[in-house]
């Protein structure tokens, strides 16, 4: 298992962790590089980060948040990454509501960002971290881009899927569904 962070709103982390979304809709920072984002490892723990975030910018959710220490990172959550689509189309992208928490003009935003409409989406399987990995929150983790490099991974971690194998059959049979419109 490599030890790479992915840095996404604690809020999306948190629902992901929950089983309230399965995708991670993402168009990039602004520091990726010439190449731009693309969603580059197979699978990655879920590294919460609070910098852009507001919970404005998300529809209702059924669980309590509030931001942790600013010394320590929580690393609750591991993504695998089972397809990942470019969406192009408007529509797709709103058909997609269902799968996250984003409000609608979030995901607008993204869609619209830059020359070249659409969205990455990656359709992810999500285990739960047991424990939970606490790391120091530390300088080369800041700034805006999307990967980060973790130290060695603790030799007691232990992977719980977050949804049972057929909710999440389920759910990538409605993803596939509208990611190919």
């Amino acid at each position: 298992m490599e030890s790479i962070g992915f840095k996404e709103w604690a809020i999306v982390c948190e629902a992901l962790g929950r089983g309230g979304q399965s995708i991670i809709v993402r168009k990039g920072g602004i520091a990726e590089g010439r190449l731009g984002f693309s969603f580059r490892h197979r699978e990655f723990f879920l590294f919460p980060t609070y910098f852009h975030e507001q919970p404005s910018k998300v529809r209702k959710i059924d669980f309590d948040f509030s931001e942790p220490s600013a010394d320590m990172v929580d690393l609750k959550f591991l993504a695998k990454l089972d397809l990942v689509r470019t969406i192009t189309s408007w529509p797709s992208a709103q058909a997609l509501a269902p799968m996250h928490i984003l409000q609608p003009e979030v995901v607008r935003e993204r869609f619209e960002y830059n020359e070249a409409p659409g969205v990455h989406v990656a359709f992810v399987r999500t285990f739960q971290v047991m424990p939970t990995w606490t790391l120091p929150s530390e300088k080369e983790y800041r700034g805006c881009r999307s990967w980060v490099n973790l130290p060695s991974l603790p030799a007691d971690i232990r992977l719980t899927p977050v949804l049972s194998d057929a909710e999440h059959e389920r759910r990538r049979d409605e993803f596939l569904r509208i990611a190919v419109r």
